[in-house]
């Protein structure tokens, strides 16, 4: 673009009124209303807005995707990974008195309604039959609340907010979780490792990435706020939050991109709670921290329970905090509305293929576990 002269006038087509080619554009004079109006409202520049700092924050939301998947998220949480399901939820899973009557028909029935019967379409979306799936087995677990009358002393949240805030290896970094679902109860989970176990993490060392950093994958921000809020107002009768419930939306992803979203939601949420009870001093907690997350696609599940031991999460030395994690665990491999005939010969007829039992049990063992 040519400089402009100050000696010269610039020749524009404003008097004309429509643009001309061999005519200069004409600058106006920002106009200004009066008043305002929220349907055309302009933010002013985030060098001027009263929460902006010099400092970065880096954000992890429900749309991050880490591409180190699980690994990078035990860097973030400050964790060590123990493949597999605690003891605890084994115990209640592997006990034939804590089942529903009738649960594999049961289930497979509630597997019909979500994949056959939830829209009028030829071929439902996963994203579609997907909650619905959740909703129903849900539904089954609650059935069990005349057993246990234990569990009618939870509330499930709809579309609840969490933000924890905490620094790690001098980043700040922030965590929003929105969109879900979140079983609350009135007591909070036990620890499940014992004092010689957490102390046994300080000889534990965390996975690098270098020369690559771990937030590389966070959105970087400079207008936020520091603030820990558990979503909940005070006094709120379910304070403890018990298992977080998160569904897969939009794309597909990778399976280790979504286990890990769904581990970061379960040490969020015990963030979150840790600050509420202990203040934002870190420090190695009393009584560590309990929360359970479960993550699925409508057809795998992926099963998280997390301890939180320590909010001193700047450095990788000291006191780790414990995740446990039970990944990829199919609840059925294939359900088809139609047989596939090849040559007048039936290949694979209608209905469900592949169901695997235990797959709900570990679901019903997470919804037990602090009651039975």
């Amino acid at each position: 673009m040519l400089a402009q002269l100050p000696e010269l006038d610039t020749v524009t087509y404003v008097e004309k009124m429509y643009p001309v080619p061999w005519l200069a554009k004409p600058t106006f004079p920002k106009w200004e209303r009066g008043w305002h109006d929220p349907y055309h409202y302009r933010s002013p520049p985030k060098e001027e807005m009263p929460d902006y700092k010099t400092r970065p924050c880096y954000e992890f939301h429900r749309r991050s995707r880490l591409q180190e998947g699980v690994k990078q998220a035990l860097w973030l949480t400050k964790a060590k990974l123990i493949k597999g399901l605690p003891p605890p939820i084994l115990n209640i899973m592997n006990d034939v008195a804590h089942q529903l009557e009738d649960q594999d028909e049961r289930i497979q029935n509630a597997i019909s309604h979500a994949c056959f019967w939830a829209g009028t379409e030829e071929d439902i979306s996963f994203e579609k039959y997907s909650p619905v799936l959740l909703e129903d087995l849900l539904h089954l677990c609650r059935s069990m609340t005349v057993k246990y009358p234990l569990l009618s002393k939870r509330m499930m949240a709809q579309d609840y907010r969490v933000t924890a805030t905490w620094e790690r290896e001098s980043a700040l970094i922030q965590i929003h979780i929105t969109h879900g679902k979140l079983l609350n109860a009135v007591n909070c989970l036990q620890p499940i490792a014992s004092n010689d176990e957490i102390l046994a993490t300080e000889n534990y060392a965390l996975e690098t990435f270098y020369p690559i950093s771990p937030i590389i994958d966070l959105r970087e921000k400079n207008v936020y706020k520091i603030k820990n809020d558990t979503g909940f107002n005070k006094g709120y009768p379910y304070p403890y939050p018990h298992t977080a419930y998160t569904v897969e939306t939009g794309k597909r992803e990778k399976s280790e991109h979504f286990q890990a979203r769904v581990l970061m939601f379960a040490f969020g949420n015990a963030l979150a709670k840790a600050k509420e009870l202990y203040g934002d001093e870190p420090k190695v907690l009393e009584k560590p921290i309990v929360v359970q997350s479960i993550g699925t696609n409508g057809q795998s599940f992926q099963f998280v329970v997390f301890q939180l031991n320590t909010t001193d999460l700047d450095p990788s030395n000291g006191v780790k905090n414990l995740a446990w994690l039970d990944a990829d665990q199919l609840l059925f491999e294939d359900a088809r509305k139609h047989p596939e005939i090849k040559r007048k010969e039936v290949l694979i007829p209608a209905g469900i293929h592949g169901y695997k039992s235990d797959t709900f049990k570990k679901f019903l063992a997470f919804y037990l576990h602090g009651v039975v």
